[in-house]
């Protein structure tokens, strides 16, 4: 084992853990020094991240910056890391959101401050894990180590009554489909004797081990996501979690399971992925349809912007399972793209409520005539959130439409109806709030968004805009994976 002298990835996975450990020898009465520590550890973790994307080769679908270490002596697991093209863009949007939690969480929290900013260290320090990891035990385990800090957010941190309720309900939903998905590796590792990804990318599974293993790895991802009908413990877990909370939750967390259909799913059982493609499409489509009309009857902010999310997320497993290289580049970069708009969204209803403290739609209009500069934010984050032409998530619903056209025509139509759906929740969202008589009867101050936060929105206003005007700058990255990808299934 050979320790490089600089591995951007190496000090991407440990900057945060050490974060943490200089937290804990930061005195709790100190608040204002402890957030000044977890800023610049995120800051600095951000930055190697960077250090990453710089020296990442784009011409190659091997994994990069590896680090092995071996774990388990006369058992053949590893803890390895390494990024391809895939989960590349992954982790730099974790460290980037990481700081725009911390600066968003600045006098919001005011109880258990380092506890709280200690959570979201080591909810970075586990996706970080989670993206990079090429050993299959080591992914699970991070897999499910986001729970434990993200359940601590909510049912310590949250904003309503029935935050411990939603917490349980976030714990319970993704450890059950988990725990298959953990039999699932079990059934893998005596199989083949290894849990490394690389060499399990080799191996050839019988087809009906094939179509078991696949559904239990399924219902570990399917629930990450989240696919229609696991999708219950969502809109709970958004409503009743911190704006940072919100955040990190929309952004990265329901990333996963995307991640883990494209990492495992797909090469590891590629004819069952065949085979289960009717049956995915089938979810996702009610998914698309169900969740844009569920979104309409809402009555809370962040539950519209949870279906919302839901909807996003079975355009892109319908891009995943096109099993056509535009169909998984377009989900790709559309799962980026919610990441930024998505968080965008609630980090504006954050807005909202520090102010007035309550989310209930019918209690805010007209707030352009006293919240011009939030207007103007909201509504460009809106009409990205539809896929307006321009922005980054039109670029990821065409490229999957593209993709799945050439798969199943009768697929692609009906999950265009999930754009116009999307662009109706989010018209009409922003004409409730923005436009319309103020109702002062409700609301006595009003204030418009404050420098931090102008601040903070300008980069993900800057971001959405670059994607959508040079998608290229991702695709160039991840093409040659994803044709690795393709490759495995063996089409």
């Amino acid at each position: 084992m050979t320790i490089e002298l600089f591995n951007p990835l190496l000090l991407t996975s440990l900057t945060p853990f050490l974060g943490v450990i200089i937290l804990y020898f930061t005195p709790s009465s100190n608040v204002y020094l402890c957030r000044l520590v977890v800023l610049y550890v995120s800051c600095l973790t951000f930055i190697w991240s960077l250090f990453i994307w710089i020296g990442f080769d784009s011409n190659t679908s091997l994994f990069q910056f590896t680090y092995t270490v071996n774990w388990l002596k006369g058992w053949n697991i590893y803890y390895t890391i390494g990024i391809d093209g895939i989960s590349l863009f992954f982790i730099l949007l974790t460290t980037f959101l990481t700081i725009i939690c911390v600066l968003i969480s600045w006098n919001s929290i005011q109880t258990l401050v380092k506890e709280y900013l200690a959570c979201f260290l080591l909810l970075e320090f586990c996706l970080i894990q989670v993206f990079s990891v090429l050993d299959l035990l080591f992914f699970y385990i991070f897999f499910e180590s986001v729970l434990i800090p993200m359940f601590l957010i909510i049912g310590i941190w949250g904003s309503r009554l029935r935050k411990i309720r939603a917490a349980y309900q976030l714990f319970l939903y993704t450890l059950i489909g988990s725990l298959l998905m953990l039999l699932g590796l079990i059934c893998v590792y005596f199989q083949t004797g290894t849990t490394d990804i690389q060499l399990l990318w080799q191996v050839q599974f019988s087809d009906f081990r094939q179509l078991i293993l696949w559904l239990a790895f399924f219902a570990g991802f399917a629930v990450k996501i989240p696919m229609v009908p696991f999708h219950i413990w969502l809109p709970e877990a958004h409503a009743e979690a911190p704006t940072a909370g919100s955040v990190i939750l929309a952004g990265i967390l329901l990333k996963i399971g995307g991640f883990g259909f494209l990492r495992f799913s797909l090469p590891l059982f590629p004819s069952a992925s065949i085979f289960f493609t009717p049956f995915v499409f089938s979810l996702s489509l009610i998914a698309v349809i169900y969740a844009s009309l569920t979104t309409l009857r809402q009555v809370d902010l962040k539950k519209i912007i949870a279906y919302s999310s839901v909807s996003h997320m079975g355009f892109v497993t319908i891009g995943i399972f096109s099993l056509t290289l535009q169909g998984i580049e377009g989900s790709l970069l559309l799962m980026i793209s919610h990441g930024l708009v998505s968080s965008a969204l609630f980090l504006c209803i954050g807005i909202l409520y520090d102010r007035h403290k309550t989310r209930i739609i019918k209690y805010y209009n007209g707030l352009i005539q006293v919240m011009p500069i939030f207007g103007i934010f909201f509504l460009f984050f809106s009409f990205a959130n539809l896929g307006f032409p321009g922005t980054s998530s039109f670029i990821g619903e065409f490229l999957v439409l593209f993709g799945t056209f050439q798969s199943s025509v009768f697929v692609t139509i009906l999950a265009s109806l999930g754009m116009i759906l999307g662009a109706a929740y989010s018209i009409w969202l922003f004409n409730r709030i923005i436009f319309g008589a103020l109702k002062i009867e409700y609301f006595s101050f009003f204030q418009d968004i404050s420098r931090r936060e102008f601040w903070i929105l300008c980069p993900l206003v800057l971001l959405i805009l670059w994607l959508g005007l040079h998608p290229n700058s991702l695709l160039d990255e991840l093409h040659f994976s994803t044709i690795n990808l393709i490759e495995h299934l063996k089409i």
